[in-house]
């Protein structure tokens, strides 16, 4: 195993496409780096997860002034982790009025905001151009606990807490009337799904909440947009085989009383090859094992990541089997 993060050298810049889904709805994605949500009316915009810096927020809101020059009012988060929300700042000139999370992501920026952020920087480096730009960390504006609606020109927006899966607080973005679905990292789709701070046994049942919205149109948290029932399926299933695949096997380790090298390995036996070819696993990997080996051990709560324990789970693995 390489000595170092395989992001650290992760360099090359991916191409981003901004799609539009239906009549107030667009996606922006970007070949397995993190996605972004934007929702245009005649009232203003809201946009789903703010990207990495105020940088390269600049680059989405170029894309949506394209389209309109109304006021991007609301950023909404859908989940806590650096990559998803640092980039919150660049909006405030564009008009923005709040920042909207869910309670159990306000819970984790309080409690690891601070340490995600610097150890998310050092795994990947190229997700975070110019990291000098953000001026700290994301604090929402307006909290809920399990949903809450919008309704912006008359379009109706609602923000559902629908249970844990990626993280404790994740949150989902529907459009009822337009049958399109914003998800963050809840579905992947041709990416690893990383589950350093997951809950992997509830994230199937979230899963099933998000089947039974019917949603026609889906935009991942990595990977294309979802733009039929069918490949809106097949990203549920996708995701679905992935954590379920990853905490059977970590479950089996468990159960064995193997250490975390050996798990790594009997993991991969099941996992390899169904995703050894997607976005990101090779990076995602060591934080999934290591995360999925922790919660079928009992650690029902995530372990905070630091720089410093990113170290340590490395080191753990390039030891003997």
């Amino acid at each position: 195993m390489s000595k170092q993060f395989a992001s650290v050298a992760d360099l090359e810049e991916k191409k981003t496409t901004f799609t539009q889904l239906s009549t107030h709805c667009w996606g922006y994605t970007a070949e397995g780096d993190p996605n972004a949500g934007v929702i245009i009316t005649d009232e203003g915009v809201l946009i789903v997860d703010a990207l990495a810096t105020p940088v390269m927020a600049q680059r989405l809101i170029a894309e949506v002034r394209k389209v309109t020059d109304k006021p991007i009012k609301y950023v909404v988060l859908s989940h806590y982790h650096a990559v998803r929300v640092l980039g919150a700042a660049g909006y405030k000139p564009e008009g923005l009025e709040q920042i909207i999370a869910s309670q159990g992501t306000y819970e984790l920026i309080v409690e690891r905001g601070a340490q995600d952020m610097q150890s998310e920087y050092e795994r990947f480096p190229r997700l975070f151009q110019a990291f000098e730009s953000i001026p700290g960390l994301t604090w929402p504006t307006l909290v809920f606990k399990d949903e809450m609606t919008l309704f912006m020109g008359g379009v109706e927006i609602k923000v559902m807490h629908l249970g844990p899966g990626h993280t404790k607080g994740d949150t989902v973005v529907w459009v009822p009337a337009e049958k399109v679905l914003f998800s963050g990292d809840l579905v992947e789709c041709e990416a690893a799904c990383y589950t350093g701070d997951a809950q992997l046994e509830e994230w199937p049942a979230t899963l099933d909440a998000i089947a039974a919205l019917g949603a026609e149109k889906l935009i991942p948290g990595r990977g294309p947009a979802l733009e039929t029932p069918a490949k809106v399926a097949e990203g549920l299933a996708y995701t679905r085989d992935f954590v379920s695949t990853l905490y059977g096997g970590a479950k089996e380790a468990v159960a064995q009383g193997l250490n975390l090298n050996q798990a790594m390995a009997h993991i991969r036996k099941a996992m390899d090859p169904k995703f050894a070819q997607v976005f990101i696993y090779e990076h995602c990997l060591p934080f999934d094992v290591t995360r999925a080996v922790d919660e079928a051990s009992g650690i029902k709560h995530p372990r905070i990541w630091t720089a410093e324990r990113d170290k340590e789970m490395w080191h753990a693995l390039q030891q003997a089997g």
